[in-house]
């Protein structure tokens, strides 16, 4: 099953450095099953955010077919990848794009964390545009509780439990234990 990001708008009130209040409102993207789960999720980590009312005002799906944090990086940035395939029946040149999510402290920054991401990557690929997005945090559904062993013994008896994969799909499980060791 694959991974839906979903973009949550909330409003709030926040105490600046001078002791004066604003209102608030920042993008936040969260890892959920539905809309439902969500709000459920952007409820529980904006409750242990701030001790303020918050309201969220909107949900959306996110385009990011992957998420990329960094250490000692404080913004996000959406790096444009364009897959290039080759279609041997038309004989043309077929390209696909999709958005990754990076953090990073600056745009060359996330240009370097992009090819680093992208340096096992077999087929050709072009980095068309990456830009600083507005979104404050990210909340994964696996908040760093479960520590990395556990997460390869639920793997590994994921795999165990069913029959054994061809060549090209041990591949993206090699690229799932490329992620988790970074």
């Amino acid at each position: 099953m694959s991974v839906v990001w979903y973009e949550c708008k909330v409003k709030y009130r926040k105490t600046d450095e001078t002791g004066g209040q604003k209102v608030l409102t920042e993008p936040y993207l969260v890892d959920a099953l539905s809309y439902t789960e969500a709000e459920k999720r952007m409820n529980e980590e904006m409750a242990a955010y701030t001790s303020e009312e918050f309201k969220i005002t909107s949900i959306k799906v996110a385009n990011y077919a992957e998420i990329h944090p960094f250490e000692n990086a404080d913004r996000w940035f959406k790096s444009k990848i364009t897959l290039i395939a080759y279609d041997e029946e038309s004989g043309k040149e077929r390209k696909t794009s999709m958005y990754m999510l990076v953090q990073a402290n600056d745009v060359r920054e996330a240009y370097d964390n992009t090819l680093h991401i992208m340096k096992n990557t077999m087929g050709e690929y072009s980095i068309p545009a990456i830009s600083e997005t507005p979104i404050m945090d990210v909340f994964p559904y696996f908040s760093g509780e479960e520590g990395e062993t556990e997460m390869l013994e639920r793997f590994n008896s994921l795999k165990a439990s069913k029959p054994e994969k061809p060549a090209a799909e041990v591949i993206d499980h090699m690229e799932f234990e490329t992620a988790l060791e970074e």
